[in-house]
């Protein structure tokens, strides 16, 4: 294949599971003659994977503009300079102004699609303006139509979405699902298990769920601690740890959390690096978000090995298999999800069986090399079209 120079423009290398996944490919890309450079809009040199691309010697540019002219002015010029294959572009800032930074330039534009922005769901959240969102969905779909070349989407779901609600041609829509390292999140062992415990400060008879995911609407937690509040009074040493970021929903989850008197069960870790360490502690993994692009925690915990209970939503059937791995309940369901996890923390057999064919599926389908292999084939097959394309005009 012929050697490509690829332009990711991101907001910044921090701790989404976007730049967390271009981190993990950049490796692979060089390895497959491609040269990558990152554009960035702003720092995160404390938290995220920022340093880790720095220390690894890679190209990243930090762009100083402020305001969102300036970027388009300032990454038009970085694009003339580099002459890029191909621009890659993801979350919705990101997008629009590489789409127009690259207006009339023969440079394929290249978008991945990693969540469902406008999804009715999200239309519900008390924290989202319908009427902004209405007009950020409007300026999103004219420049992925127009001023896109193709498109990546994580997962069918994620393309599904783009199709409703932007308009996108399913055709040129590809869709790549995310992988993860198989020697980072391995099949864990029972010392693995013990030691994790022990450092988390739990004992070996707790009954342990874990949950990865930020305090925001989209991640359905206040149904999981209702749940919580039902199912403490049956199992008394069971123990919820959530990892993620604290949001707009972390003072409404303390609330929860403290009316029903879950202070000990119930453990909010902040964001961690140890994810791996923290699933290894776990009986089982619950995931009851409400939409979801394509949940790579979810993945994370197959890699684990663990059983899984988690909302019904389409991009999480895409990657469990019902009743094989997984128990999959009505999303915004507290009363189910209460149910299904008691089934599982009750048959320790059918966890433990759930929990192999979990790390069966993810060795199958969401190797990292998987992906990154899948993505730089897409990478060339996006250049030639846009190059024929050219050369027809």
């Amino acid at each position: 294949m012929t050697a490509l120079k690829i332009l990711f423009v991101v907001d910044g290398l921090w701790v989404g599971g976007t730049e967390q996944s271009l981190a993990a490919m950049l490796p692979y890309l060089l390895q497959a003659g491609i040269k990558p450079i990152i554009a960035c809009f702003n720092h995160y040199p404390k938290e995220g994977v920022e340093d880790q691309v720095l220390r690894q010697g890679f190209d990243v540019r930090f762009l100083c503009g402020k305001g969102f002219i300036s970027r388009v002015r300032e990454l038009r010029r970085l694009i003339q300079l580099e002459r890029p294959d191909l621009i890659h572009t993801a979350l919705f800032k990101a997008d629009v102004i590489g789409r127009l930074a690259a207006m009339g330039s023969s440079t394929a534009v290249m978008t991945s699609l990693v969540s469902l922005p406008y999804d009715p769901v999200r239309f519900r959240d008390p924290d989202i303006n319908p009427s902004k969102l209405r007009g950020v969905q409007l300026v999103d779909a004219w420049t992925a139509r127009y001023l896109t070349t193709h498109f990546h989407a994580v997962s069918h779901a994620a393309k599904a979405a783009a199709v409703s609600s932007m308009g996108v041609q399913p055709e040129r829509i590809t869709v790549i699902e995310r992988g993860r390292d198989p020697d980072y999140f391995k099949q864990r062992t029972p010392e693995q298990r013990q030691q994790a415990r022990l450092q988390l400060g739990l004992c070996e008879d707790d009954e342990v769920i874990v949950n990865v995911g930020r305090h925001e609407y989209a991640k359905g937690l206040p149904y999981l601690l209702a749940a919580m509040e039902k199912l403490i009074q049956r199992h008394p040493r069971l123990i919820l740890l959530n990892a993620g970021r604290s949001g707009r929903l972390t003072p409404e989850l303390e609330r929860l959390r403290d009316k029903a008197r879950l202070n000990g069960q119930v453990r909010f870790l902040g964001h961690r690096d140890d994810i791996p360490e923290i699933l290894a502690a776990a009986d089982l993994f619950v995931f009851p978000s409400v939409y979801e692009g394509l949940p790579g925690a979810v993945i994370e915990a197959m890699g684990l090995g663990l059983p899984i209970v988690a909302s019904g939503i389409p991009s999480i059937r895409e990657l469990v298999e019902e009743n094989c791995n997984a128990l999959l309940v009505k999303p915004a369901s507290s009363s189910e999800l209460g149910i299904a996890i008691e089934r599982l923390l009750k048959d320790r057999e059918r966890a433990m069986a759930f929990g192999r064919h979990s790390r069966e599926i993810f060795e199958a389908r969401f190797t990292l090399k998987q992906s990154a292999s899948r993505m730089i084939e897409l990478y060339h097959q996006v250049v030639a079209l846009k190059n024929d394309k050219t050369r027809r005009n």
